[in-house]
């Protein structure tokens, strides 16, 4: 087991659920290696993508490192204020937008496939 999952079995209910089902789909499903970094779980490519980020109140944000250079024409990124980073919090899996998502994640992957700009 990866220090990622046992950070992930450290949660229960949905934030587990949310964090199982990104790890998931970045690992199996995109190939992305996954290191706890900061002490929670990192995904990179290239260089680093993205991170799963446990918040107060059971949420999860996914945020995207290069999250200034997306385009977010899907309108879920926020930056909160944040230069670089943007990202999204869930609640549960099931008002996880799949497509929206995907897309992102892909552009995403791209932006780290071609480097720094």
């Amino acid at each position: 087991m990866s220090d990622v999952e046992d950070f992930i079995l450290q949660f229960s209910g949905n934030q587990q659920a949310i964090l199982e089902y990104f790890h998931q789909l970045f690992t199996n499903e995109l190939q992305l290696t996954d290191k706890l970094r900061y002490k929670i779980p990192f995904y990179y490519g290239k260089s680093w993508i993205c991170y799963l980020n446990p918040k107060k109140g059971e949420k999860i944000e996914l945020a995207f490192l290069r999250g200034n250079e997306l385009s977010n024409v899907q309108g879920l990124l926020s930056n909160k204020g944040r230069k670089m980073v943007s990202g999204i919090e869930f609640t549960s899996v099931a008002e996880i937008p799949t497509d929206a998502i995907n897309e992102i994640i892909q552009e995403a992957i791209y932006l780290d496939e071609i480097g720094k700009v």
